[in-house]
C-alpha cells in the first residue's frame, strides 16, 4: 500500500464560516473593509503620523490607548479572514473564486501597512518609554513600540509608504502568488520501475525519500526536466520581487538588504556574524558525513553524494510509516516533555487542524498558520518517510507556539522569523532525542541518518541559499537575470556550501525556482539556521533542569514577538552574541556525525 491509498486528513475551517459563499463570510469581509476605513479615520482624527518631537501628554496617552487597541482588533480580524481564504488557495490554487477573494483581502490589508508606518513615526517623535508612562496600551506594548520607534529611521514619507503599500498588491505580492500558483500546478512524468506516472510536483519531490534508488533517480530526472517549463515566468517573478526590494531598501536607507532582514528578525549584526562564523567552521564536518552516506549507498566517496540521495533512507532501512504510526511517534515524544504538548497532537487530530495529502494544485512542503482562538492550520505533504515524521513534529511545534501566543495582541504576537522557529525546532529535537534514547545498532544509525539529513538541510543548504540570495541582490541591482544565470548562481552557491560532500555534477540548479522563501520575504533562509541552533541550545538547558525549563518555556515563547533575540537568549542564560554558543550547538551535531560514522563502519568494509 502507498501513502496515496491512505485516507489522509484534510483540515476543516468551517468553525469560522461554513464556506466562502456563506453570508457570514461576506458579512465579515464587508465589516473588515469598513473597520479599516474607520481605523484610518481614527488615525487621522488623533494625528497619528510624523510630528515634531515633543513630550508625551495625557491626551497622547488617551489617543495611544484608543488607536493601539483598535489597530490590534482590526488587524487580527483581517488576518483571520486572510488565513481562512488562504486555507483554500494553499490546498487548491486552481480555485479561481478563492484566488479572487484572496486578492480582495490583500488589497484591504494593504491599507493597514501604512498605518503601522504612521504609528512608528508618531512613537518615534514622542518616545516609546515616554508614551508608556501615560498610556496603558503603550506600556503593555513596550517591546513592539520600541521596535517601531527604531523603524521610523528607515521609512519613507507617509505618502510614499501609502503608495508602496498599494503598489505592492500588484507588484511583489502578485509575483509571489504567481510563483506559488505555477509551481503548485506543475506536474511531471516519472519513469518509475513499474511504468511512467504523471503526478504533482510536491509528490515527485516526495519520492526523494523513497527506499528504491531507481525511484529517487527517476524523480530527480523528472524534476530537472519539468522545472524549465516554468523557468521564464518564475525568473520574471524573482527579478520583480528582488528589484522592488532593492529600490525599497535604498529609499528606506538600509545599507544592505541583510541589514533590513536582521532588523526585521530582531537580531543584532554581532549575533548573526557569530552564528555565521560557527556555521562556516562546521561545513567540513557535514561534508565528511555526506561522504560516509555516499559510501553506504554504494557511491565513490571521492565524488561525493549524488543530489538524489541527499535525503534517501539508508539501504535496507526503509519502511513506510503510516500516518497513524507517524503521528503516534510525534505524540509519544511530545508526551515525554509534558501532557499538554502531547494533548496538542490529539487536538490537532480531532479538531482537524491538519491537511496532509499531496494533490494537484496544493502548495508543496509544509507550514503552520494560526487560525481561530488558539487553533492552527497545519499543511503537510505526507510521504510516509521518517523525514515526514520530523516535518509533522516541526509544524506541530509551530502550532504549540501559537497556543502560547493566543492571549497576546496582534502587535505582541508578530513573530520575527528567526524566533518563530524556536518551538518547531525544539519539538523536532524532542522526537529525535526520544528515538535515539531507545535505539541501538542499525536502528540508531537510521534515526541518526534522518536527523543529520535535516541538520544538513538547515545548516549547509540554507547556507547555500544565503550565498545565492546575497549574490542575487547584488546582481539584480545592476540588471535583470535570466533563468540560465540564476541556475549558474545556484550551482556556484551549492559548490561553496556543499563542497566535496556532494557530486557537483548532480547539483540542483533550480532550487531558486521551487523554494517559496525567495518570493515571500527576503533572506528568509538564515533564520532557519538560527532556529535550529538556538533550539539545540534551549534543549541543552531543558536536559540540565527539566522542571525549571518547563516553568519558563511557555513564557519565553509567548514573548517572542515582544523581545529581541538577545533578550530571549538572556532569559535562559544563553549569550547568542558569543560564537562559542553557536559552536556548542553545532558540537551536538558533530557528536551525532561521529556516532553515525562509528555505526556505519561495519557496513563500509
Amino acid at each position: 500500500m502507498t501513502v496515496t491509498d491512505v485516507d489522509l486528513p484534510q483540515w476543516d475551517v468551517t468553525a469560522l464560516h461554513p464556506s466562502l459563499e456563506s453570508r457570514s463570510f461576506h458579512d465579515a469581509l464587508e465589516r473588515c473593509a469598513a473597520d479599516v476605513d474607520r481605523l484610518v479615520a481614527m488615525f487621522d482624527e488623533h494625528g497619528i503620523r510624523a510630528v515634531e518631537p515633543r513630550p508625551a501628554t495625557t491626551d497622547d496617552g488617551a489617543a495611544a490607548d484608543l488607536v493601539i487597541a483598535a489597530f490590534n482588533r482590526v488587524a487580527a480580524d483581517h488576518d483571520l479572514l486572510r488565513v481562512y481564504v488562504y486555507a483554500t488557495v494553499a490546498t487548491d490554487s486552481r480555485d479561481a473564486p478563492a484566488q479572487s477573494l484572496l486578492g480582495e483581502i490583500t488589497t484591504i490589508g494593504a491599507r493597514l501597512r501604512p498605518l503601522m508606518a504612521r504609528l512608528a513615526d508618531w512613537v518615534s517623535a514622542l518616545g516609546a518609554a515616554e508614551l508608556g508612562a501615560v498610556s496603558t496600551e503603550a506600556r503593555e506594548h513596550a517591546g513592539p513600540l520600541s521596535r517601531f520607534a527604531a523603524r521610523a529611521a528607515h521609512q519613507m514619507s507617509e505618502a510614499e509608504e501609502h503608495l508602496y503599500a498599494e503598489l505592492a498588491t500588484t507588484g511583489s505580492s502578485a509575483w509571489s502568488r504567481l510563483q506559488g500558483d505555477v509551481t503548485s500546478q506543475l506536474t511531471a512524468t516519472v519513469a518509475l520501475p513499474d511504468g511512467p506516472a504523471t503526478m504533482p510536483m510536491p509528490a515527485v519531490r516526495g519520492l526523494a525519500t523513497s527506499g528504491d534508488a531507481a525511484v529517487r533517480r527517476a524523480a530527480y530526472d523528472a524534476e530537472l526536466a519539468a522545472w524549465p517549463q516554468i523557468a521564464t515566468p518564475v525568473a520574471a517573478a524573482l527579478n520583480a520581487i528582488k528589484g522592488e526590494a532593492n529600490a525599497l531598501n535604498r529609499r528606506r536607507h538600509w545599507d544592505t538588504p541583510l541589514d533590513a532582514s536582521l532588523f526585521a528578525n530582531s537580531v543584532d549584526r554581532a549575533t548573526f556574524e557569530a552564528m555565521q562564523s560557527a556555521v562556516v567552521a562546521s561545513l567540513a564536518d557535514f561534508r565528511a558525513w555526506m561522504r560516509i552516506k555516499a559510501r553506504l549507498h554504494g557511491h565513490d566517496a571521492a565524488f561525493g553524494l549524488p543530489w538524489w540521495d541527499l535525503v534517501a533512507p539508508l539501504p535496507r532501512a526503509h519502511s513506510e510509516v503510516t500516518w497513524d504510526d507517524g503521528l503516534g511517534i510525534v505524540r509519544d515524544a511530545f508526551v515525554g516533555y509534558s501532557p499538554g504538548l502531547g494533548g496538542l497532537v490529539d487536538r490537532a487530530r480531532t479538531e482537524r487542524w491538519i491537511d496532509a495529502a499531496s494533490r494537484p494544485g496544493k502548495d508543496g512542503g509544509g507550514f503552520c498558520m494560526p487560525f481561530l482562538d488558539d487553533r492552527s492550520l497545519v499543511l503537510l505533504n505526507w510521504s510516509g518517510s521518517a523525514d515526514a515524521v520530523q516535518t509533522a513534529a516541526h509544524e506541530l511545534g509551530h502550532a504549540y507556539h501559537n497556543t502560547t501566543l493566543a492571549g497576546r495582541t496582534y502587535l505582541q504576537r508578530r513573530l520575527p522569523m528567526a524566533l518563530a522557529e524556536t518551538a518547531s525546532i525544539f519539538c523536532e529535537t524532542l522526537v529525535v532525542d526520544a528515538g535515539l534514547a531507545r535505539a541501538t545498532g542499525d536502528e540508531r544509525l537510521a534515526l541518526l541518518d534522518v536527523d543529520l539529513q535535516g541538520a544538513t538541510q538547515i545548516v549547509v543548504d540554507i547556507h547555500s541559499r544565503f550565498l545565492f540570495e546575497t549574490e542575487l541582490f547584488a546582481r539584480r541591482a545592476r540588471s535583470t537575470l535570466g533563468p540560465g544565470e540564476l541556475c549558474e548562481m545556484m550551482n556556484e552557491a551549492q559548490a561553496a556550501a556543499y563542497g566535496d560532500g556532494i557530486d557537483q555534477t548532480t547539483a540542483h540548479p533550480y532550487m531558486w525556482l521551487l523554494k517559496p522563501h525567495y518570493y515571500g520575504a527576503h533572506f528568509y533562509n538564515w533564520p532557519y539556521t538560527y532556529g535550529l541552533l538556538f533550539g539545540l541550545g534551549l534543549f541543552a538547558r531543558y536536559r540540565d533542569d527539566p522542571e525549571r525549563f518547563r516553568g519558563g518555556y511557555d513564557t519565553l515563547l509567548s514573548r517572542a514577538g515582544m523581545d529581541t533575540a538577545e533578550q530571549l537568549g538572556d532569559a535562559f542564560g544563553l549569550d547568542v552574541t558569543d560564537e562559542a554558543f553557536w559552536t556548542a550547538s553545532l558540537d551536538v551535531v558533530r557528536s551525532r556525525i561521529a556516532d553515525y560514522g562509528d555505526l556505519a563502519e561495519p557496513h563500509l568494509t
